[in-house]
């Protein structure tokens, strides 16, 4: 009898990513279905009673916890993008989980450590699981606050890219979308200024506009003309930047 299993994620190119990759590093499981949302998620689980579930912790309708609630008997593997502060306890053998941006090494230690789990007929703990998972992200408070956002997902093409904070000169907000610009080229997500400001680090990236924050250690000169306006070049992006009078205050020392 093969093994089954399913992926819920409501990012489509992540979970055709996830897909193929278990399609190369386990040719021989069956995934039955891929759900766009948690209630999609819920009716494939009592549809095909698969024996795995891949399931992102953060999607419309139903959480991963939740569905997982409703998973007896299924084996399920959390995806998710909280920082390592808030699964550092689940690096252990009694709880799976794969950390956005993960590795092919960690899917394959993950995809090992079922295949024991499925050779032994041991049955799913998940109860534990969730216990486990819901103490950690309980204690993610302004006290306890996550580490700074690391790096960035945007889609290009059928792919994920994943950039570095490190490699972005500057962010830059237009409709519903915000382009991210690096030294190699420009792209999109869907994540607005507001929140990305609440995951970098202020220190390294500043607001200079309403629609635009820039990482400092890019700036290589602040001009200011003869109205008082300042503009930023940057070390290694061509494209002048344009400060707004709220924010020239900034730029006084430079």
């Amino acid at each position: 009898m093969s093994t089954s299993a399913l992926i819920a994620d409501d990012e489509p190119l992540l979970a055709d990513y996830l897909k193929s990759q278990l399609a190369n590093l386990w040719p021989e499981l069956e995934i039955v279905t891929v759900a766009r949302n948690g209630l999609e998620a819920l009716s494939a689980l009592h549809e095909h009673e698969p024996d795995i579930a891949f399931l992102d912790i953060k999607m419309p309708g139903l959480s991963g916890l939740e569905v997982a609630r409703n998973a007896n008997g299924c084996h399920c593997v959390f995806v998710t993008a909280f920082d390592q502060y808030a699964v550092e306890a689940f690096d252990r053998d009694a709880i799976d989980y794969l950390l956005k941006p993960y590795s092919e090494e960690r899917l394959q230690r993950a995809i090992t450590k079922l295949q024991g789990k499925l050779a032994s007929q041991r049955p799913a703990n998940n109860s534990t699981l969730l216990e486990s998972l819901r103490i950690a992200l309980d204690g993610i408070s302004p006290g306890n606050a996550p580490q700074r956002l690391s790096w960035i997902r945007a889609g290009q093409g059928n792919e994920v890219k994943l950039i570095a904070i490190n490699d972005v000169c500057y962010f830059h907000a237009a409709d519903k979308y915000t382009t991210v610009v690096t030294r190699e080229g420009e792209y999109l997500i869907r994540t607005p200024l507001k929140e990305l400001l609440e995951q970098l680090d202020t220190d390294q990236f500043w607001q200079v506009h309403r629609a635009t924050l820039v990482n400092v250690r890019e700036i290589a000169e602040a001009k200011r003309d003869f109205t008082g306006r300042v503009t930023l070049s940057l070390k290694s992006h061509p494209e002048l930047i344009a400060v707004s009078r709220g924010y020239a205050h900034l730029f006084k020392q430079m």
